[in-house]
């Protein structure tokens, strides 16, 4: 594809999903967060299947990169998702 292309869907998307978020009610936050969690579990999938098939070294040290990060952001995310039910639940009697 054309990089300016990919520029333009990229910043739409960007503006786009700025827009939807903030939107969003408070109530939503937490389980809008586990989704994307999950959907981060799916790219990782994709990014291990993406290592696996690279035809060279430097795809394949990208694609540990990539599930390296992927790994991160998921458990980053169960944890900070983790910590707003904490919040919302109170104090247990």
């Amino acid at each position: 594809m054309n990089p300016f292309t990919l520029l333009a869907v990229f910043v739409v998307a960007t503006l786009l999903g700025y827009k939807i978020i903030s939107h969003v009610p408070s109530l939503l936050h937490t389980p809008l967060m586990s989704a994307m969690n999950a959907l981060s579990g799916v790219i990782i999938l994709g990014a291990v299947t993406a290592t696996y098939l690279a035809g060279s070294v430097f795809f394949t040290i990208l694609g540990a990169i990539s599930v390296s990060m992927a790994i991160v952001n998921v458990f980053g995310g169960f944890d900070i998702t983790h910590k707003m039910l904490r919040m919302v639940a109170g104090k247990k009697k």
